[in-house]
């Protein structure tokens, strides 16, 4: 999923960019069902859903690249 260019991973980071909100939320369900069988897990509270912009290390990120 990385090499597709839609998941970016960092240390206990994961960003997800997609074109459409359908495609993120099937993003997003293949990544948690890889982690899933994996044994691992997210707290979902402590995630950010559905953001248009967001910090990354000391960068804005977000449509506007």
């Amino acid at each position: 999923m990385i090499n597709k260019g839609k998941v970016v991973a960092f240390v206990n980071d994961v960003l997800v960019e997609t074109e459409t909100k359908e495609e993120y939320d099937e993003v997003i369900e293949e990544v948690l069902k890889r982690l899933e069988k994996n044994d691992l897990y997210v707290k979902l509270e402590k995630y950010a859903w559905k953001m248009k912009k967001i910090p990354f290390l000391g960068v804005i990120m977000g449509k506007e690249k």
